[in-house]
This record gives structure tokens, sequence and C-alpha cells, in this order.
């Protein structure tokens, strides 16, 4: 009996073990933990990833910021103290010193060359879990700091107007001052500058002229006639005939035989062009004597400055430096467009472009006619003994102060199309004057209205951005 009772009741509990083995497998509550938790797994495993890689980019980026503002600071020429002292005194500061691994330094008169690399493991927090216990952290840089070609025209006016207020002194110190301030020692065979003075025309000497094949029609001085279409392009082509100036003032002597006084175009050799020169000496005894003369044609200086940083002009510089006349450093000067070289203009007028004149043909065709406006005032000597229906037999006007202005910024915009930058300088102007200056700049930024002493700073301010552009970084 005991003995059955006992098989009733594994019987019953066998069925009851049955039962609830169906119930739990035909359960669906809880299913999706399992699946939940080994999402979940994943999921932190991935942002435990995330997390090192991007504290690791954070002491990268670390690392190779201090880095390359310490190679910089360490290759700027201006810098007094020990390239590599720098360096390490930049990681120090950033409490990195021990990552740095190499520091060289190459460096001469004009260049400087700064090398660093550093390294460093960062222990990961995640990745270890899966076999990456930590990163290496690298960085390197190099920083060259080197004084680069410049081609410069300086053009300065020195019409009738520079003769007031102190202008003209006050001009010749601060261009001397800008001649101080580019040309550096060290720097030899590196800036060139082209000294253009101009008035109502541009003194370009007989050694361009002869160069140019301009047809002399008188040994009085050496000016070109420009036609409009040269204003519209930045070459002045060594293969075009251009016309040479009429040597005249406009008003003066109406009788005897002295020579005119204030011509047009500057005959003194003093006054002429000096091109591509790297003499400090030379360049700032000739601007000591500039003195103030006729009127204004901003454009016509404008046009000499561009043309001769054309390559085309090339010839003229070449065959001048064979002649001894130009420092053999700057054959092959001005360089092509592409040639690497920094061109720039500093254009500076305390005025305005007026009403240009010219003496007829028929005024000018023989010797004797050419003798007499080389001693008397052209309309002086018109009003005084002609007839007034007769007197544009002997002047015209060449340029309006319209013309000549547009002209200017046909020249301006065809120096910035080529890459020239272009500064000017308003030194006691107008509103006018101002804003056709301001529109020759390369940007109104590089545009500089002063009164006065100001002038001084001005030229300053130029110079040191010069000193900054021609670095190569």
């Amino acid at each position: 009996m005991r003995r059955k009772n006992l098989m009733d009741r594994l019987r019953r509990s066998r069925r009851d073990i049955e039962d609830r083995l169906v119930r739990f497998a035909g359960e669906e509550h809880g299913v999706m933990i399992p699946v939940t938790i080994f999402f979940l797994l994943i999921l932190l495993t991935v942002c435990g990833i995330g997390v090192d890689i991007m504290r690791q980019e954070m002491v990268r980026a670390k690392v190779q910021t201090t880095l390359d503002r310490a190679i910089l600071a360490a290759a700027d020429l201006d810098q007094e103290l020990v390239p590599e002292d720098v360096v390490r005194d930049y990681f120090d500061k950033s409490g990195i010193l021990d990552y740095l691994t190499e520091v060289t330094v190459d460096q001469g008169s004009t260049h400087r060359i700064v090398t660093a690399s550093a390294q460093t493991q960062m222990k990961t927090q995640f990745l270890s879990s899966i076999g990456f216990p930590s990163f290496q952290i690298n960085a390197y840089g190099r920083a060259e700091e080197s004084l680069g070609d410049a081609e410069i025209s300086l053009v300065v006016d020195i019409s009738g107007s520079m003769g007031s207020n102190q202008k003209i002194q006050r001009l010749r110190s601060a261009a001397k001052e800008f001649v101080d301030t580019v040309i550096l020692d060290e720097s030899r065979g590196a800036v060139s500058i082209n000294l253009i003075p101009y008035t109502a025309q541009v003194n370009a000497g007989p050694e361009i002229m002869n160069r140019l094949n301009i047809p002399r029609k008188h040994g009085y001085s050496s000016c070109v006639l420009f036609p409009d279409s040269a204003f519209r392009t930045t070459a002045i082509d060594t293969q075009t005939a251009y016309e040479q100036a009429e040597h005249f003032e406009l008003y003066g002597n109406t009788s005897g035989d002295d020579p005119i006084l204030n011509p047009s175009c500057p005959q003194k050799d003093y006054e002429e062009i000096m091109s591509f020169s790297q003499d400090k000496l030379a360049l700032k005894q000739r601007i000591s004597q500039l003195t103030d003369r006729a009127n204004t044609s901003i454009h016509i200086g404008m046009k000499w400055a561009v043309g001769m940083l054309d390559p085309n002009f090339q010839p003229v510089v070449n065959s001048m430096v064979g002649a001894g006349l130009i420092d053999s450093d700057f054959r092959g000067r001005p360089t092509a467009w592409t040639g690497g070289s920094l061109k720039t203009i500093i254009l500076m007028t305390d005025g305005e472009n007026v009403d240009t004149y010219g003496i007829t043909p028929q005024a000018y065709g023989s010797p004797s006619q050419r003798y007499h406006w080389a001693t008397k005032g052209l309309v002086s000597w018109v009003e005084a003994n002609v007839d007034r229906s007769r007197r544009s037999e002997f002047y015209f006007r060449r340029s309006s102060a319209r013309n000549s202005d547009a002209l200017l910024e046909s020249v301006c915009n065809a120096a910035k199309d080529a890459g020239i930058l272009v500064w000017s300088v308003g030194f006691e102007v107008g509103n006018h004057g101002a804003n056709v200056m301001r529109n020759c700049a390369s940007s109104p930024n590089h545009f500089f209205r002063v009164e006065g002493v100001e002038i001084t700073e001005a030229f300053r301010s130029i110079a040191r951005q010069l000193n900054k552009l021609k670095l190569t970084q």
C-alpha cells in the first residue's frame, strides 16, 4: 500500500514538472532581457572606445598645437632668444616638456629653420580590456622664416605744391626712413627699389630712354609720352617707338635766352628715375635732393612704377646691369609674374591730377623752335605775342584732369590684376584726391590719408608690413 502511494506521488510530481516545463517553454515574459543585456554590453564597449579615442585626440591636438606655436616663435628672425630654448619653454609652460623628443635649428643671416618632434604614450581606460593598453601620440613640425625677394617702386610727388607747408622736407625724411627699413644689410640682393619722382612728367633719364629706342627730338630732357592705350596694360613695350615729350614750361620768360627753370619734364640728373637700387646711401642722397617742380600727373608716375615691375622691362635692366649701371644682383629683374618675388608700389601725392598740355607739331618741328621753347614760357610767350585766334596753333590740352584720373584708374587696375600690391598715400589731399588714391590702392586698408608729420608714420607702417610680407613661412 505504501509502495503504491509512493508511486502515485512520483507520477503526480513528474506530471507537475512536465506541466511546468511546458508552461515555461510557452511563456513570453522577459524574453528580450538577454538580448538587451547583450546590446548594452556592445554599446558600453563602443562608447568606451570612443572615450579613449577622444582623449587621444585631445592630447594629440594639445601637443601639436604647442609644437606649432613653439617652432613658429623660435623661427622668427626677430627672435633674440636661443631657438631651442624657446621651443622648450613653450612645452614647459604647457606642462608637457617630457613629451619633447628633438629640436633642430638651421639658420643663416637671412633664414632660420626650426624642426621639432614630440612623442608620448597615453594609457587607455576601456581599450585595455581588448588588448590595447595605450596609444602612441606623435607630433612633428617644421617652421621656416626667410627674407624673400622684393621689387619695389617708390613713386613720389615733386609737383609745385610740395614746396608749401614743409611737405617736401617731410617727404624726404619719411622716404629715407623707408629705405633704411626695407633694405637690410643681411638681405643683399633681395630687395630692389625704383625711385620715381614725378611732376607733370617723369624724367626717365638718357640711359633708359636710349634702351627703349625712343627717337629723340631734343637733348634737353628725357621724358616719354605714353598713348592712352598704354595705361590699360602693365608693360612698357621695348619694341614700341614711344614719342619723346617736348621740353617746355607753361609760364616763364617771354624774352631772353636764359634756360627755363621749371620745365614740365624735370631735367636734373637727381630727378631721374633711379632703377633697381639697393644702395641705401645713394637712394637717400637722391631723395635729399628732391625739390618741388611743376604740375601733377599721377598717372604718368604710376605708369612708370608698374612698367618697371613688368617682366617686359627685363631687357632694359639686363642691359644696364651689363653697363655697370645696376647691381649685378638684379640681373633678370623684373622677374616673371610667377617668379615668387613680391612686387609692390608705394604711390604718393599731395594733390590730384590737373590738365596737362603739349606743344603742337608745327610749333616744335625744328631745332630753332625747340630751342625757343627751352628758353620761354609757353603760355606766357604765346599770350604776349600771338593773337587769341591763333593760339591753338602753338599748344593744346593733352589730357584733362578727368581723363588723367581715368588713365590712373586703368593702370592701377592693371597692376592689381597682375598681382602687384599697391599702397597709396594722400598727403594733405582734398576729398577728390583722397578718393582717387583710395581707389588705386589694393584695398582701403592700403590707403593712407595723412597730414603733416603723419607721412612718416604712413611710410613707416608700409615698410613694416612689407618686411612681414617678405617673410616666407
